[in-house]
């Protein structure tokens, strides 16, 4: 049985309240399980049904399935996108419509916002459509899609933890209520933290020297991270890196990896160029993130896990305690990134993030989170990114 938090309660019945509308919660408090609750609401109402649960990653679509499949055990099961499944799956119009004619009565649908057309082409009568990482959805390959669906499913529902609005006519953005609906629920971070769901954030700000004539950027790197490191007893430490160069430079170019190993860290990293690595050995993405689970739920393991973005949204991690920023980010990665670190573990009682200062890029990034955990944490109001041209 599904037990709802209070804020969670309260967000699914304003689900039942309202046939679309957009849900506002902060990273960590689990809009998941606001989903999965209302997906087996519905079928225990209607007995019947098409529901489609869009993700912005295939990663997350797989997440999204695995975690719904843990309370549905009576749907059938169809994957529209291109990665790898145990379900049926196809990106073909006309495979996607035979199946959803073929199959039981109650049907769940996992698909990303890539392919969210090939459903659209597969005229599909959809009854439920939930968008996790709603914020995806302005983006122009994306909303046309998105926008049919607002309009033709029976009941449509947007969740994120930041919106991406616009102030031009000319870009599609949350604050569209034709599309979007009202925000039909916030529930404030603040509140979060005080009741014990997510834990607050700590900015700490590193200075460092401007990079001297002959010393390469790598070294830097290497030098900021370990240093981080030995200033702080956190076990489980995540790096977002600029790009795939600079981290690979830092693998190869420097003795990160043996000064890690030194200090009693192993090390992952992934980017879309170098594929998954653990401790200098590739490996597949289910190894990786299954590893990645298993030393954050281990109090003993110590690790270091550098990513570009694919780690950066929706994709749950456990037991991390520290980021260290790398580059700047928009406001909505920036978010979500340092709701990487708010989930809730024994012993730790807050989130830390780390940012290098050498350079006016530094600044600019220290800046921006500082106005973002001020907003979000500090006030506990909404932080849209806006379209403005």
């Amino acid at each position: 049985m599904l037990t709802l938090r209070p804020h969670q309660q309260d967000a699914t019945d304003a689900m039942l309240e309202h046939k679309k509308g957009t849900i506002v919660i902060p990273t960590g408090g689990g809009k998941t399980m606001c989903m999965i609750k209302y997906s087996l609401d519905y079928f225990d109402t209607y007995d019947a049904g098409v529901i489609v649960v869009v993700a912005p990653r295939l990663l997350l679509a797989d997440q999204l399935c695995a975690e719904f499949m843990e309370f549905h055990t009576d749907v059938a099961v169809f994957h529209a996108h291109s990665g790898d499944t145990k379900y049926s799956s196809s990106t073909r119009p006309a495979i996607i419509h035979n199946w959803s004619q073929q199959a039981y009565r109650k049907q769940l649908i996992f698909t990303t916002y890539h392919s969210l057309p090939r459903l659209m082409e597969a005229e599909l009568d959809v009854d439920v459509i939930l968008f996790d990482e709603a914020h995806n959805s302005v983006q122009r390959n994306f909303f046309p899609a998105t926008e049919h669906f607002a309009a033709d499913s029976d009941r449509c529902y947007f969740f994120t933890a930041t919106r991406r609005t616009s102030a031009t006519i000319s870009k599609p953005g949350m604050n569209d209520v034709a599309v979007y609906g009202d925000v039909i629920y916030r529930v404030p971070a603040p509140k979060l933290v005080n009741e014990g769901y997510i834990l607050p954030p700590v900015i700490k700000a590193k200075k460092f020297e401007v990079l001297k004539a002959n010393e390469i950027s790598a070294d830097r790197d290497c030098n900021n991270i370990i240093e981080t490191l030995q200033e702080n007893s956190t076990s489980k430490v995540l790096v977002c890196v600029k790009s795939a160069r600079q981290l690979i430079n830092l693998m190869s170019q420097t003795d990160f990896a043996t000064q890690l190993n030194d200090m009693g860290y192993s090390y992952l990293y992934i980017t879309s160029k170098t594929g998954a690595i653990i401790d200098g050995q590739k490996v597949n993405r289910e190894v990786f993130f299954d590893t990645l689970n298993a030393w954050g739920k281990d109090p003993s393991k110590k690790f270091v896990c550098l990513h570009r973005s694919i780690l950066s949204e929706g994709i749950s991690v456990n037991g991390l305690e520290s980021v260290i920023f790398l580059r700047n980010m928009d406001v909505i990665e920036m978010t979500q990134t340092i709701g990487r670190v708010l989930r809730t573990a024994p012993d730790k009682t807050y989130g830390l993030c780390v940012v290098p200062v050498y350079s006016q890029v530094g600044i600019a990034t220290e800046k921006r989170m500082q106005n973002v955990v001020d907003t979000v944490f500090g006030r506990g109001e909404m932080l849209d990114s806006v379209v403005k041209r």
